[in-house]
């Protein structure tokens, strides 16, 4: 269904339709209809609030943890404390928190005091832990069962509260609160019903602890392949588990993150459109600043060979290829260091290992680069010492840009930054004065009797 539709559904009154239709829809694509609706001129907030009010209350609350924050604003301040009420108790404590940290303090207190005390016991633990940490992304509704009861008395609690749990495929096994095995319905399912969960289960359990960074989780439940993972205290005990989705959603974030720092861009916490062009150019601005000023010295450099310059002016036109070709290489090494450490192939204990073999790499480049433009050279000006600072340019700049943009990002790792920062625009500021410095320096040396 899109937008036009579903206004000339409610526009002629045809809601038992519409109901309908929208119960075929999935959460998410509801959502995203809700949104459109949200953002289009030609529907007001009294038909939004309307189709939103149509939907069946399950079916609403599940597609309300789809919608943007700026949707989910706009319904609460038209719900009536129990229309409030009734999709909170339908949303998983970790949704709620979710959609809390989203929303000015107005609407998060009438949030708060449409809870039940448990419930805001829970928000406000979740609410506590430092962002970004395990803590913060997940939720304290999971399946715990005692190692000592049997297959079918664990069915018969899974049964009783699993319909209120996020998940109920990997039940965590605990005593006196502390994690001691995970056992998963399909374990449950090809045992005897009166096997004991303690005989099923695996005590190799991977989990993390709360204050442990989110991307870490993430990584960790990629690794290992789990499509959840128990959250444990200082003390072992369970206190809350992290799902693939939650994990997925840190992941494309951490991405964001991460792809701004490479742009040279101070990330945003909003969408692209909804992050205002003020917002944008002050995010853009700092960067854009210091880079600038930092390629001064690439201007201070070419005005130290001004002499070599006047007697050569040829050798200005090759300065944009020597200085690009450097900025590519440090460019190609360092977005591979960056991502082979944001994934945890490489590490800090590495470094000697990643700069020997990215040495190896550049070596390999700048002799094929070299060769095929100082004979691009030679054919093309006939001259044969022209072609030779050229290519012995392109082997120093390539060398030199390769470990550059291999160091960069493992030494922010060392210092405790971010390897993202010592990306694109930072590493080919760095490599322009130093291939300038090589270029000259050689030619320099081999045109010298023609400098005088």
């Amino acid at each position: 269904m899109d937008k036009e539709l579903a206004l000339e559904l409610l526009q002629n009154k045809m809601f038992v339709r519409l109901r309908s239709d929208l119960q075929e829809m999935n959460p998410a694509d509801i959502a995203f209809l809700v949104e459109e609706m949200n953002e289009a001129e030609e529907f007001g907030e009294k038909e939004l609030i309307l189709l939103y009010r149509i939907l069946p209350k399950e079916l609403a609350a599940e597609s309300f943890t789809y919608m943007d924050s700026d949707t989910q604003m706009v319904l609460i301040n038209a719900f009536s404390d129990k229309e409030l009420r009734d999709v909170i108790d339908e949303l998983y404590i970790d949704d709620t928190v979710d959609i809390i940290e989203e929303m000015p303090a107005n609407v998060v207190s009438r949030i708060l005091r449409n809870t039940d005390l448990d419930t805001r016991k829970q928000i406000n633990q979740l609410l506590n832990y430092p962002k970004d940490s395990a803590g913060s992304v997940m939720t304290t509704e999971f399946v715990y069962l005692n190692k000592d009861i049997t297959v079918k008395e664990a069915f018969e609690r899974i049964r009783k509260i699993g319909l209120v749990k996020e998940t109920v495929y990997t039940c965590y096994v605990t005593e006196s609160r502390k994690l001691v095995g995970v056992v998963t319905v399909l374990d449950m399912l090809v045992a005897d019903e009166d096997s004991r969960i303690e005989d099923i289960m695996e005590t190799n359990v991977i989990s993390v602890r709360t204050h442990d960074d989110q991307e870490h989780v993430a990584h960790t439940m990629s690794k290992y392949d789990i499509a959840a993972i128990p959250v444990v205290d200082n003390e072992d005990r369970i206190v809350g588990i992290v799902t693939f989705d939650d994990a997925m959603d840190v992941m494309q974030e951490e991405n964001t993150e991460d792809f701004a720092k490479m742009a040279a861009v101070v990330p945003a916490e909003d969408s692209y459109f909804k992050t205002s062009v003020w917002q944008h150019a002050k995010s853009r601005i700092p960067w854009l600043l210091i880079l600038m000023l930092s390629a001064t010295l690439t201007g201070w450099i070419s005005s130290q060979f001004e002499a070599q310059i006047a007697v050569i002016p040829m050798l200005v036109s090759f300065m944009p290829m020597v200085m690009g070709t450097g900025g590519n290489c440090g460019s190609q090494s360092s977005t591979l260091i960056i991502r082979g450490m944001a994934l945890e192939e490489i590490r800090l204990r590495d470094f000697f290992k990643v700069i020997f073999k990215e040495f190896r790499v550049a070596f390999i480049c700048s002799i094929v680069l070299s060769i095929v433009n100082g004979l691009r050279i030679w054919i093309s000006y006939k001259d044969p010492q022209l072609a030779l600072v050229i290519a012995l340019s392109i082997i120093g700049t390539v060398i030199l840009a390769k470990l550059v943009g291999a160091m960069l990002p493992m030494a922010a790792k060392a210092l405790k930054l971010d390897p993202a920062i010592m990306a694109t625009p930072l590493i080919t500021t760095v490599v322009d004065s130093c291939s300038l410095l090589i270029y000259f320096t050689i030619a320099t040396n081999i045109l010298s009797d023609r400098l005088g």
